[in-house]
């Protein structure tokens, strides 16, 4: 994958943030739910679970809204260099990792250090030092 910095959309990222922060205030405020996605995800897949229609909807937005946002404007083209296996244990690491931190980057990054969490900022410190790490040694 490689970013495209000549097509960077600052405005566009900045509104796109802006709609993140949004939608994980409305929830908190609202529902009293934390947007991490991981969870959300785990608690849709557990047999005996309640509160699965917001959490199913929550996702199905997330899947949509992109498509949405494509009939008003173009997305950039994304273009993934990486294998298939590589792409799948890329995968199976990053949910292990969610699961050992207890979260992912969006209930971390974006929920976890709104509400000033220390271990979320532990753990978003965690994910940027070992991302860093990867594309050293991947180098990309």
């Amino acid at each position: 994958m490689t970013i495209d910095i000549a097509h960077f959309t600052p405005l566009q990222s900045f509104l796109g943030g802006l709609l993140i922060g949004a939608a994980v205030w409305v929830l908190l405020l609202f529902c009293g739910r934390v947007a991490g996605i991981s969870g959300i995800l785990g608690r849709i897949l557990a047999p005996a679970t309640k509160d699965k229609v917001w959490q199913l909807a929550f996702l199905i937005g997330m899947v949509l809204a992109p498509l949405l946002y494509r009939l008003a404007a173009p997305l950039p083209e994304i273009e993934i260099a990486a294998s298939w296996p590589l792409l799948l244990i890329a995968g199976l690491l990053v949910g292990i990792g969610t699961r050992y931190a207890s979260g992912c980057t969006s209930g971390h990054g974006v929920c976890g250090l709104a509400r000033l969490s220390q271990r979320s900022l532990a753990a978003t410190a965690t994910f940027i030092i070992t991302a860093m790490i990867t594309v050293w040694v991947m180098g990309a």
